[in-house]
């Protein structure tokens, strides 16, 4: 076993479940100190039971990504309590689709909130921690709908390609301090979240992916984690695709 991120203290927002939850497996099993933030106070007692006795440790926190003053407090408590901050993982993401013409502006508004300012806010404060330590890992959860649109999804294709400009502008900002920024664009993978579709909407999903099969959380958490290691010191400002073949 390898413990690539051995001791690194990484925050995972959106841990409870799905691929937040894979994500905090995977750091589990490389060494990582993980801080998992969530809205859902059961999925993450339950979290934090089924991750004792990993190579690394588990602690989770109840935290509202869209109350910026009290998200921002957490993250810092986080580098207070450790004394850095070494990842960080935007994954909290929700989707409220329908179409465009028929689309709420609180439906659109929520979305946006939760997947894109939401990342905005945590990486301003987990960036002060890492431009004094020289030092810091932070990788967004974006999807490829934001890279080729999606119908149905415009607020959800909008906030994650405006995670990837995020992403790609913090990447230049923040290089030159030793911080690396990064994003993972899921495609369709198996999740509460996909599994809510229509069974019309899976099968023209899995038509179009040259594997012809949906992805699993752990495929995506395995791309994390290796942008988290020492090993991808090198990489910044890039967007890796992982979606089986659908959008190439």
């Amino acid at each position: 076993m390898t413990l690539a991120l051995q001791d690194k203290v990484s925050i995972v927002t959106g841990a409870a479940r799905g691929i937040g939850r894979a994500i905090v497996l995977a750091f589990l099993q490389s060494g990582a100190k993980i801080v998992g933030f969530d809205v859902n106070e059961a999925n993450l007692k339950k979290l934090e039971e089924e991750t004792k006795g990993g190579p690394g440790t588990v602690e989770t926190q109840v935290v509202d990504v869209t109350d910026s003053a009290k998200f921002t407090a957490a993250i810092n408590e986080v580098a207070e309590k450790y004394g850095r901050i070494d990842v960080l993982v935007n994954n909290a993401g929700i989707t409220r689709d329908g179409l465009l013409i028929s689309m709420e502006d609180d439906q659109f508004d929520l979305v946006l909130s939760v997947n894109l300012r939401a990342a905005f806010v945590a990486i301003r404060a987990a960036a002060r921690h890492m431009i004094r330590a020289r030092s810091g890992r932070i990788v967004n959860i974006a999807s490829v709908s934001g890279l080729m649109g999606n119908p149905g999804q415009a607020n959800y294709a909008a906030s994650k390609a405006g995670l990837i400009g995020l992403t790609k502008t913090a990447a230049k900002e923040l290089g030159k301090r030793g911080v690396t920024v990064n994003a993972v664009a899921p495609g369709f993978i198996a999740t509460e979240m996909t599994n809510a579709l229509p069974d019309k909407a899976k099968e023209k999903f899995l038509e179009n992916i040259a594997l012809r099969r949906p992805g699993l959380p752990e495929d995506v958490a395995q791309a994390v984690a290796y942008l988290a290691e020492p090993r991808s010191a090198y990489i910044t400002g890039q967007v890796l695709v992982v979606d089986g073949g659908l959008y190439m």
